[in-house]
């Protein structure tokens, strides 16, 4: 399986067990605050703070190890924080706040990160960076199931992730193939309703799903559906959210350059990405 980078592939290997810089994660809750800062003309909802929202875990984009919470997105937006000399802190809220923009409108955060696919709706809702990962949807489910694709699912149950690429995938197809499609409000959710057997398979992003196969050899990534995808960082549809994509799609382009990209995707997906 091909690892592959910004723009550059598909993300369809396992994560390399190493640390992250720390962030601090908090309950779910705005905490706006009139006095905010600026920095480089971008208003914080917190001083000295980028603020992150996002939905846990996601692992290896965002997930906790111990006491910290690491992974591929925390590292590439701490380099923005770093940039910025900010710290970082990291609010966990629905994924749909972040996808619509509620999240930002609400003072929550000022940037979004997950492994988020970019999509015209979401566009329209939210600013969005530069791409920055490639990905795909692919199915799991255990090893000794027999499940080899979507057509195997007839009159079968195919857990969905709620507001996610994979759900609109599995929407789109259920008619054809006869499937019904429980939803899990996270990742973590989805993949437990298949270890119970409360589902037959479920789809998601593929390099989510080899993570997970990594260390649960009783299951396997079935197949993979072409669906192009590719991922970018999340901010308020507003002149001050702008700033703040500007200065990710900055840092970003920076950390290509210098190798810090690499480095960092080394560290999660044991392997360079590779241009295609």
């Amino acid at each position: 399986m091909k690892v592959t980078g910004r723009r550059l592939g598909r993300a369809a290997a396992a994560a390399a067990g190493a640390l992250a810089l720390t962030v601090t994660m908090v309950a779910c809750g705005g905490d706006g605050d009139d006095s905010a800062a600026e920095v480089d003309g971008i208003k914080l909802v917190s001083a000295d703070t980028l603020t992150i929202c996002t939905n846990m875990p996601y692992k290896p984009f965002q997930y906790e190890e111990g006491d910290e919470i690491i992974g591929f997105d925390t590292d590439l937006l701490t380099l923005v924080a770093d940039d910025m000399g900010l710290k970082t802190k990291i609010v966990d809220v629905d994924w749909n706040q972040v996808t619509s923009g509620a999240a930002f409108k609400a003072g929550k955060c000022d940037v979004g990160m997950g492994g988020m696919t970019i999509t015209d709706e979401r566009a329209k809702a939210i600013a969005i960076s530069d791409p920055y990962f490639e990905a795909t949807q692919a199915l799991l489910v255990k090893a000794d199931s027999g499940i080899t694709g979507l057509d195997d699912l007839k009159g079968k149950k195919l857990g969905v992730q709620v507001d996610t690429t994979g759900q609109i995938y599995a929407e789109d197809n259920a008619d054809k193939f006869g499937y019904s499609m429980p939803a899990f409000d996270d990742l973590s959710l989805e993949v437990t309703g298949l270890q119970a057997g409360r589902v037959d398979a479920v789809i998601n992003d593929n390099g989510v799903l080899y993570d997970f196969v990594k260390d649960n050899p009783e299951f396997a990534v079935a197949t993979e559906f072409d669906t192009g995808e590719e991922y970018g960082f999340a901010a308020a549809k507003d002149a001050n959210g702008e700033k703040m994509i500007d200065k990710v799609n900055e840092v970003l382009k920076a950390a290509e350059e210098d190798g810090k990209y690499e480095e960092i995707y080394k560290k999660y997906f044991g392997e360079a990405p590779t241009s295609e």
